[in-house]
């Protein structure tokens, strides 16, 4: 997407007034505009199932806890038909569970309402670039949520030096840094990225630092 280009963005949350209060803020960045506004998860779920996908926002910004359907329960459902939509979670909860729920259900973002208007811009550009975005407090209540509630399944393929490597994409090295780092050659670095790439079946190293994310194989 073009730094030009217009984001088109939902905003789902069960307050009118927290609506009103999100598109003001918005409005601060020139390239925002709001399509869309839902109350509830199903809501935002049924309004993206009558839309052509051409239609579809660029981002959404979803509340947690709603009525009827709740952000995590929706950023799920929504994730599973519509796997390249960008979703923030945005709410006034910082608990471990949620967080880790939140980002396990395909959210990118887990941003606190008591943020300021340039640091929810700040999120959702990163959201854009499908980059998650959050501040130490939630980093830290979404490493505590991982240590209770992650699996060991999913990274037991992967070598050594692949989990070094791993560890250091998701900290957003380049492959340079990373064989810097390391001591090993820029060539090595992307054997070693081609490989995760394909293990994990994903397209980009972008992709595969937000996967390590989601599975806390990055907080290990």
């Amino acid at each position: 997407m073009s730094i030009d280009e217009t984001v088109n963005i939902m905003i789902v949350d069960d307050h009118d007034m927290v609506r009103l209060g999100l598109k003001t803020y918005l409005m601060l960045e020139p390239s925002f505009s709001v399509i869309a506004e839902c109350s509830h998860g199903q809501e935002a779920l049924e309004f993206l199932n009558a839309m052509n996908e051409s239609q579809h926002p660029d981002l959404i910004l979803m509340d947690l806890m709603m009525p009827v359907m709740n952000g995590i329960e929706a950023t799920r459902s929504i994730i599973e038909q519509y796997p390249n939509m960008r979703i923030v979670m945005l709410t006034s909860f910082l608990e471990d569970d949620k967080v880790y729920q939140s980002i396990e259900a395909g959210a990118i973002s887990y941003v606190l309402k008591t943020v300021s208007a340039e640091e929810l811009i700040f999120a959702l550009k990163g959201a854009l670039k499908g980059m998650p975005v959050m501040t130490t407090e939630v980093s830290q209540s979404l490493t505590r949520g991982l240590r209770v509630q992650r699996t060991q399944q999913g990274d037991e393929s992967f070598t050594e030096r692949e989990r070094e490597v791993l560890l250091l994409v998701a900290d957003g090295m380049s492959n340079k840094e990373i064989g810097e780092e390391l001591h090993i050659s820029i060539k090595t670095v992307k054997t070693h990225v081609s490989n995760l790439l394909m293990k994990c079946e994903l397209d980009d190293r972008t992709q595969l630092a937000v996967l390590a994310h989601r599975k806390g194989w990055a907080n290990r």
